[in-house]
């Protein structure tokens, strides 16, 4: 599902974890609070020059887990011939360590983006006030 922005990022250039991460808890503030006990699953698709082209709510889950798979991951990349996306999911119990799903999910998004031939630049667990990026953190 296609998630509306706030115009003032549409034209940005993402070009750091942080400015990711101000997109995906912008939209992520729009939810109810019953939702916000949910986990999203998003992808933010770039253009070839790292500007935004779109934003897609990819699962909604449960609060300990949603569902992902490649195919969903990638099928609006491959049809708007995206350069490359930034995943991200955010963890409702609020603890931003990274379980072993979490990293095992991250391998196989960033291996079937290469042989794709999408980028997977990062991906980043957030909660309401703070994040991590598996980029910045090295474990990308």
């Amino acid at each position: 599902m296609i998630v509306e922005i706030n115009t003032k990022f549409k034209n940005n250039k993402v070009n750091s974890a942080e400015k990711a991460y101000m997109i995906f808890i912008a939209v992520f503030d729009t939810l109810d609070e019953i939702d916000k006990d949910k986990e999203h699953f998003f992808v933010l698709g770039l253009k070839r020059n790292h500007h935004f082209k779109y934003l897609d709510l990819v699962s909604v889950g449960t609060l300990s887990g949603c569902l992902v798979h490649a195919r969903e991951v990638f099928r609006r990349a491959i049809v708007n011939a995206t350069d490359s996306i930034i995943i991200a999911h955010n963890h409702p119990s609020g603890n931003m360590t990274t379980s072993n799903e979490d990293d095992v999910m991250t391998k196989s998004l960033k291996e079937a983006g290469k042989i794709i031939g999408i980028a997977v630049l990062d991906h980043i667990v957030f909660c309401q006030d703070e994040f991590y990026s598996y980029a910045e953190n090295g474990n990308l």
